[in-house]
């Protein structure tokens, strides 16, 4: 499939922009409106790890540690910390000036609930908790923590952008059910009475909020000074209508401008086109290991055989090939953890009639594969296009199902059979921190229900997971990644479709827009 073909159907069916009102210069000045990726299908960063939670919880929560824009780690909402034991036992302590949205002052009770919520869910904090014996409240602002056995990168683990500080109340929810609110001690407040879903999410200054008072402000780290009142949200389904209304000032800022429209864009004056998130897009074929075919691991070496990533990532990113990379397996190439094993099965041409063959004899039955793909974003949907026509191409009974982003998000939660809403395969893009460590990664993990969606079970990667904690320097840490990469390739949790890097559009009068994800602390508007 052509990719002017596929860009053309992703964005059809355009909406029109309302008309924004009128305002004053001053009040102009002080609201960013942003066009951002999706829409905002989940305010819990810990029920799920989609990038829009993501980005919403960095502006309405805080987290103890924070990295910068090189990926060290600083305190954030603690001032500081001290061990003992030979590393055994932690005391941190928060720092003055912290407080919930609710008035409330953020106490080491509330941290020490969010802690173990978190700990459920991410892999990074699960790798902590069979490290840690218990977590309690010492005082009102000291977090005691003590351990089985030292492990010095507890701030990391802290440092997690889904490991978000919330009152203990809220904390105290199932890490399988959603909280029911947004309450965060972070910069800005959650407007959930503005909220419309499908289309608006309103952020407003913390007036209340109180910056860390040294570092240096980088990616999620430093002082979070506010320049701005609010922040607003337009999900906007169309690219060509985002690029419209960005090129005409309707909007101030577009998260991920359309790589199609990118060249035409940089021909406007008015609009800085650039990467500011370094981790990269890598592609995503996710299989759902508990049901059949895909528990099969040989059925999923095939698709894993079958798909050329160069010929899927240029379906989206043709139009500037700079921003491509090929030969991806789990980490962003030329990043210090990456592996180059076995990535050379990723390149074509490709026989499909052998796979066919192949495919067969790996026992697939010819039963009906349920493919979750998302309409509303046009980087995954041309991706779901080229690679779904590759699995038709080598026998696979697909029913496609056309979705919006949201529902992909809620329905790949579900472990039904298929016949009560349950699915084989979605398509993602993997982003963050999880492209270039295998600290916080989520994909890679094989430990079953307490996996990511798709839930896979790998005794062998989760082995190489805990030795790599245990690695004493780099070049230990790079050989446990290359056993990592070895077994990913014969028992394949997903399949790696290639990456781009994403950038990012806005109109020049905006300024100090930081590194890393999308944020609304620091930048200034000059209008």
């Amino acid at each position: 499939m052509k990719r002017r073909t596929i860009l053309k159907s992703a964005l059809a069916g355009s909406v029109a922009l309302a008309a924004p009102r009128v305002v004053s210069a001053q009040k102009a000045a002080k609201t960013v409106t942003f066009a951002p990726h999706a829409d905002l299908a989940s305010l819990d960063p810990v029920w799920t790890t989609a990038d829009i939670t993501r980005n919403y919880s960095l502006a309405v929560f805080d987290t103890l540690y924070a990295r910068d824009a090189n990926f060290a780690v600083h305190p954030q909402m603690v001032a500081g910390d001290k061990t003992e034991n030979d590393g055994k036992l932690w005391e941190l302590t928060l720092r003055d000036g912290l407080k919930f949205h609710d008035g409330e002052k953020v106490l080491a009770k509330d941290c020490a609930a969010t802690i173990y919520r978190f700990c459920k869910r991410n892999p990074f904090g699960q790798a902590m908790m069979k490290r840690v014996d218990e977590i309690t409240a010492a005082s009102d602002n000291v977090i005691r923590i003590r351990l089985n056995k030292p492990f010095p990168l507890l701030r990391d683990a802290l440092a997690e952008v889904y490991s978000v500080m919330m009152p203990e109340r809220l904390a105290k929810t199932d890490a399988l059910q959603q909280i029911p609110e947004a309450i965060g001690s972070g910069p800005f407040k959650f407007m959930a009475d503005e909220r419309i879903p499908g289309s608006r999410v309103v952020f407003a200054k913390n007036e209340a909020y109180v910056p860390r008072p040294d570092g240096v402000p980088s990616f999620h780290s430093g002082p979070k000074i506010v320049n701005i009142d609010r922040a607003v949200w337009n999900f906007i389904p169309d690219a060509s209508t985002i690029a419209a209304a960005l090129q005409q000032g309707e909007i101030d800022w577009w998260e991920q401008p359309a790589i199609d429209l990118i060249p035409s864009m940089r021909k406007n004056k008015d609009i800085t086109i650039v990467v500011k998130d370094r981790t990269g897009e890598i592609g995503c074929l996710r299989f759902n290991h508990l049901l059949p075919p895909f528990n099969n691991p040989a059925i999923r070496r095939v698709v894993l055989a079958a798909m050329e990533q160069k010929e899927i990532i240029e379906a989206y990113a043709g139009a500037e090939p700079s921003l491509i990379k090929t030969d991806v397996g789990i980490f962003v190439p030329g990043t210090p953890q990456a592996s180059t094993v076995g990535v050379e099965q990723t390149r074509g041409p490709k026989d499909y009639a052998k796979l066919k063959k192949d495919l067969a004899a790996a026992g697939y039955n010819g039963e009906k594969i349920v493919v979750l793909a998302a309409t509303t974003l046009p980087n995954i949907w041309a991706e779901a296009q080229v690679a779904t026509d590759v699995l038709k191409r080598i026998g696979f009974n697909i029913d496609m199902q056309s979705l919006e982003w949201g529902s992909v998000v809620q329905r790949r939660a579900s472990k039904e059979p298929i016949d009560k809403g349950g699915w084989n395969i979605f398509y993602t893009y993997l982003g963050g921190l999880g492209n270039v460590s295998p600290a916080p990664d989520i994909a890679i993990r094989g430990n079953g229900a307490g996996a990511w969606f798709g839930w896979p079970t790998n005794p062998k990667m989760e082995a190489l997971y805990e030795a790599w904690f245990e690695a004493p320097d780099l070049a230990a840490q790079k050989k446990v990644v290359d056993d990592m990469q070895t077994v990913f390739w014969d028992d394949p949790p997903y399949v790696p479709l290639g990456m781009y890097d994403q950038p990012t559009a806005f109109r020049t009068y905006m300024t100090d827009v930081p590194e890393g994800f999308p944020q609304f602390y620091g930048l200034k508007k000059h209008i």
